[in-house]
């Protein structure tokens, strides 16, 4: 029980540090998922070319295919 409330705590803190992201996160109208699904393709990307090619290949693949 004392774990669980050192927890709360611990998160309560944070949340108060934080406040002022949080906010801004939960109010504007901005969100990030354009920069998600690029960061995603590059992922994919990258997976499908470990062990194929240098860092060369890789950057030229990736600008192509955007």
């Amino acid at each position: 029980m004392r774990l669980a409330a050192a927890v709360a705590r611990t998160l309560a803190n944070g949340m108060r540090r934080g406040r002022v992201a949080i906010q801004a996160a939960l109010t504007t109208t901005f969100t990030s998922g354009a920069v998600e699904g690029n960061v995603t393709r590059i992922k994919l990307l990258k997976r499908q070319m470990y062990g194929r090619a240098n860092f060369d290949l890789l950057r030229r693949r990736i600008l192509l295919s955007s």
